[in-house]
């Protein structure tokens, strides 16, 4: 699936449209889904599940605000994510740790960290808006939208519950390893952060298979 579209198709801020769609087919328990920390080169990864009721024709007059969480200062998030957990009908945010990535590779991790939101949620949805991913090995029906962070509410709230969540944990774990000043860079690779990997090396929270990837080709003692 091509990740282009048409600039025109995206709506200034995301809608209830692919979630009326799937309402209207019977599919009353509807999971945007998205993650957060998939291109960092050290923490969790992070996805949330969020499902927004049927029956609360107030939800985009409500939410109104929320979009793509990349799109939002932290400040934002913060708040946004207190009254989206107020207004879904249901939600759980699930994750797959550095050591798993590098057992599994990114692509599995990925599919995991999904398949664990929808797990954790207190009732099976029995239908999926997702951004850009699909979950085949999931027996759910889908729909995989590009750009789904500013297309579908449900997807955009979950974008800002994982984003929110990861960067509450990276500034909490901050304090453990204060070399590498993962409150400020979340563990994406920033200029200092990888100076800081050359001069300390990589510590447990660094995702080792990403080192040759992700670190520009230069090698580090692991």
């Amino acid at each position: 699936m091509s990740r282009k579209i048409d600039p025109a198709l995206i709506p200034p801020f995301p809608t209830l449209q692919y979630e009326m769609e799937a309402w209207r087919k019977g599919h009353l328990v509807v999971a945007g889904l998205d993650e957060a920390g998939r291109g960092a080169l050290a923490g969790p990864l992070c996805a949330a599940a969020v499902v927004l009721s049927a029956d609360r024709f107030d939800l985009e007059e409500e939410l109104f605000g929320v979009r793509d969480s990349k799109q939002m200062s932290y400040l934002g998030r913060e708040q946004w994510s207190r009254k989206i957990m107020e207004n879904a009908s249901d939600f759980a945010i699930a994750w797959v740790e550095a050591e798993e990535i590098d057992q599994l590779g990114m692509a599995r991790a990925g599919k995991l960290v999904f398949e664990r939101a929808i797990a954790d949620l207190k009732n099976r949805p029995n239908f999926l808006l997702l951004d850009y991913f699909k979950l085949p090995q999931v027996s759910i029906s889908q729909t995989c939208l590009v750009k789904g962070d500013q297309r579908s509410l449900s997807i955009a709230c979950a974008s800002v519950l994982a984003k929110h969540a990861r960067d509450q944990k990276m500034i909490a774990l901050a304090a453990d390893y204060p070399l590498y000043d993962f409150g400020r860079n979340k563990g994406y690779g920033t200029a200092e952060h990888l100076q800081a990997i050359d001069a300390y090396g990589l510590c447990p929270l660094h995702r080792r298979s990403f080192s040759e990837h992700l670190l520009q080709g230069r090698l580090f003692d692991l």
